[in-house]
């Protein structure tokens, strides 16, 4: 049975904007109803180049899965990677192996996102410890967010199916997805795929609120899968599950939902006085080759959910996407996208066309 929704669309130069609206869940939908939403229409396409072989790994060190990159203010780029282990690499702006960073760390089990802070502390977020990681930029522990289960504790039963998550507890994460802060140095912590929450900490780790609980009505969350914030400190949150963007206030307040995004694995919030909102729509969809075929395109956006443009198509060939799960967007038109299932880090430059058909 299908749940009922509202909704309102204001389309302007053929451009469609959501604004705040309930949604579905996507198992309510037929396969040809997920196919529409699978993409936004009608949306400029923006050219790009992908740079070959940018990252160069030393001999016998090998990049696995691309779960996390980002930059920090001398445009050295972290590396957050699943393959034998856990790993965490830094590079030069150029590409070239600097070091690696916590190698043997006890909070390091299972990757999930790395994010660099604007006084270039990096911040490693891991599903498997449920812990959130600062290290200074010597690459030293600073703080810990969450705490690994301990063997001791010995196994946790597994729940009955259609069971309700225990309740969420203040300073304790259910595989947590990103990080992001405030101009202020307020903490917000996606605690995605058990909580379905977006918990917000003061600079010093100190619990302030948190928002959401798993379902799909607004300020409802399912597997909010990553979270980005803008300099007025609203917080955008990746709701990957229900296939859309939800906004909050720094209050963690409900205000907004854009819904024409697809599947948003992955966001990223420009710097500067004019801001953009990167998604990245990269849900695999196995069971459906229409859906899979038109996943991987990535979105740029205004803050109010306006999509000024669009790149990207699903492919593991160079300049293609196989499954992003991090961008970095420092630079508004050179980013950097990981990707999971072709175990690579990406560099692109954007190429966006001027409103009067020369370059901008």
């Amino acid at each position: 049975m299908k749940r009922p929704f509202s909704f309102l669309w204001c389309c302007l130069a053929g451009v469609c904007v959501s604004g705040a609206i309930a949604l579905a869940q996507s198992a309510d939908l037929t396969p040809a109803q997920l196919n529409a939403r699978a993409k936004a229409q009608n949306v400029p396409e923006i050219p790009f180049d992908s740079a070959p072989n940018f990252l160069k790994m030393p001999p016998n060190l090998y990049l696995g899965e691309g779960i996390g990159v980002a930059t920090n203010s001398k445009g050295h780029i972290f590396v957050y990677t699943r393959s034998q282990q856990t790993r965490l690499f830094e590079f030069d702006q150029k590409g070239t192996f600097v070091r690696e960073i916590g190698d043997g760390l006890y909070g390091f089990l299972f990757a999930h996102a790395v994010r660099v802070d604007p006084q270039d502390n990096i911040w490693a977020v891991d599903e498997g410890s449920n812990m959130v990681i600062k290290f200074n930029p010597a690459g030293r522990v600073e703080m810990l967010l969450g705490r690994r289960p301990e063997a001791v504790e010995g196994l946790l039963a597994t729940p009955a199916p259609n069971a309700p998550a225990p309740p969420a507890q203040p300073y304790l994460f259910n595989r947590p997805t990103d990080v992001a802060w405030d101009a202020a140095g307020n903490i917000f912590v996606s605690d995605g795929y058990g909580n379905s929450r977006v918990v917000k900490y003061d600079k010093n780790g100190r619990f302030i609120t948190s928002a959401g609980t798993k379902g799909s009505a607004p300020g409802q969350l399912n597997l909010p899968h990553s979270i980005a914030t803008d300099a007025k400190g609203n917080v955008y949150v990746g709701d990957r599950s229900n296939r859309r963007i939800q906004v909050f206030d720094n209050d963690l307040t409900f205000k907004a939902i854009y819904d024409n995004v697809g599947a948003p694995w992955a966001l990223c919030i420009t710097p500067g006085p004019h801001q953009y909102l990167y998604s990245s729509n990269s849900n695999p969809d196995n069971n459906n080759s229409e859906i899979a075929a038109v996943t991987g395109e990535i979105y740029k956006m205004e803050l109010d959910g306006t999509i000024v443009g669009k790149f990207g198509q699903a492919g593991k060939q160079l300049g293609r996407f196989s499954t992003v799960h991090e961008i970095d967007c420092r630079n508004e038109n050179e980013l950097l996208v990981s990707e999971i299932t072709a175990w690579r880090v990406q560099k692109l430059t954007l190429r966006p066309q001027a409103k009067n058909g020369g370059s901008k």
